[in-house]
């Protein structure tokens, strides 16, 4: 069974993880910054919850085989694409970015998978059990950019 958001042991391993991280910490490949990277990833649940909007993109990512698979299976590539609006606010303070992200992480467990979710911009419509499985292996991607 994929790992999810929504299961306990997976946050609980996420937000351990994500306590390790220190805001000078280098990435193993990439140009994001520790502090750019928890913003992105707080943006990125932000959009998840609807809290953010992305312009939507045409993408085979859409068609429901090549989804699943994305989504499910396959490994991410190091500098996968994302939608420009994750990428665009510049750090705050440190801790109060941890913090965020923490709770987000909190806050996007306290939804029902079975609730109507957001569309994903590249993905298009999502299930909240995709949602829960998409937003664990999108930070474990980035955690692991940063050896965490």
């Amino acid at each position: 069974m994929a790992k999810s958001i929504f299961r306990a042991a997976s946050r609980a391993e996420l937000q351990q993880r994500l306590a390790r991280l220190a805001p000078d910490r280098a990435p193993l490949w990439g140009k994001m910054s520790a502090p750019k990277m928890v913003v992105h990833l707080s943006d990125s649940l932000k959009m998840a919850l609807g809290e953010l909007s992305a312009a939507p993109k045409k993408t085979p990512l859409r068609l429901p085989v090549i989804k699943q698979l994305a989504i499910y299976l396959l490994p991410w590539p190091k500098g996968a694409p994302t939608a420009p609006e994750l990428l665009v606010r510049a750090p705050a303070a440190w801790a109060g970015e941890m913090v965020t992200l923490s709770a987000l992480v909190e806050k996007f467990a306290t939804r029902s998978a079975g609730e109507q979710w957001p569309p994903h911009p590249a993905f298009g419509s999502m299930t909240g059990r995709a949602w829960g499985v998409l937003v664990y292996r999108h930070c474990h991607h980035q955690f692991t950019q940063f050896g965490i």
